[in-house]
């Protein structure tokens, strides 16, 4: 008998095909998140968890799998995961780093432009028919050359961000846990890039130590023309904050892909016009996305066959000390 794995969105068919080959695959139909009770109910009897970031896979979850032998998150983030929970079970909890960087850093710069430059509301007003012929002062926005971007975190996706920003002739500073060697790239305090930088682009992770992060604090130390840019996780900044900073023109505008308490944006934040919202489409290329169900598949098939997965939350789970 093949083992049962539970998976819990419709993902690429290419990392499904590789599921349907070696599980028993159960898999939710509908373009939408599971219940928390239709999650209980239905990873009873499973071997295998293959999960969103959407899914909240909490200590209750995990005891409810009593047969699971691995998660797999098709991320490469786990906040969404009681790690902690997995790791006393010995259950390896896989993720997939790396294949999103590069459309992630796109999707950055593609805000950035976005924001600074009104391509929403230009867009806006020429499908209205509002536009009636060329105008010097029609939607001015901001240059980006000899401007100053502040990196948050200078991971994979971080690094990629900043590299694109030689391209636009900009200054790089950023901050994280410790230096880098990252070409053209200064490294700063968080106090130094928020009072230096013109463009503030997040890329940390989300810990106890970087939710809210960027506090009604932090805003009083941006440039009133800076652009604040969120592509990582909404909890790291505080909105009801950033809403009170954007409507008081504290900071000149902002452009997030990510929110607070996703999919609900904070009240106010979509009446605002120096804002641009996404719906949570860094890594949304035909490409980035079905390497990432491969990978996702990947992992669930290595742990189940014995074989190290492509990488962990958990990489004790392996290395004995649990």
């Amino acid at each position: 008998m093949k083992p049962k794995i539970l998976v819990t969105r419709q993902l690429p068919e290419a990392g499904l095909n590789q599921l349907r080959a070696y599980f028993d695959v159960t898999l939710n139909p509908a373009d939408q998140t599971l219940e928390k009770g239709e999650l209980l109910d239905q990873i009873k009897g499973k071997d295998a968890l293959l999960c969103l970031l959407t899914d909240t896979i909490d200590q209750s979850i995990i005891e409810a799998g009593n047969r699971l032998k691995v998660i797999s998150n098709y991320a490469v983030g786990y906040n969404n995961i009681d790690v902690k929970a997995a790791t006393q079970r010995n259950i390896p909890v896989c993720i997939t780093p790396g294949i999103l960087t590069e459309a992630t850093a796109d999707l950055t710069w593609a805000l950035i432009l976005a924001v600074t430059r009104k391509i929403v509301a230009a867009d806006q007003f020429t499908r209205n028919g509002l536009f009636h012929g060329w105008s010097p002062t029609l939607f001015l926005g901001s240059d980006l050359t000899d401007k100053t971007l502040g990196i948050v975190g200078m991971g994979r996706i971080g690094a990629a961000v900043a590299k694109r920003a030689k391209g636009f002739g900009m200054k790089v500073i950023y901050t994280a846990r410790s230096p880098k060697e990252i070409p053209d790239a200064r490294y700063v305090s968080l106090d130094e890039l928020l009072t230096e930088a013109d463009i503030i682009s997040l890329h940390t992770p989300l810990t106890a130590e970087t939710h809210h992060l960027i506090t009604q604090e932090q805003f009083n130390q941006m440039k009133p023309t800076a652009y604040l840019i969120n592509t990582t996780r909404g909890p790291v900044v505080d909105e009801r904050d950033l809403i009170t900073a954007l409507k008081n023109h504290r900071i000149a505008g902002a452009g997030l892909d990510v929110y607070e308490n996703e999919p609900l944006l904070t009240p106010g934040l979509s009446s605002l016009d120096n804002v641009v919202l996404l719906p949570h489409i860094g890594s949304a290329t035909v490409e980035t996305r079905t390497k990432m169900a491969v990978i996702a598949a990947e992992n669930a098939i290595r742990v189940l066959q014995g074989e190290k997965p492509h990488a962990l939350a958990n990489p004790e789970v392996y290395n004995g000390t649990v």
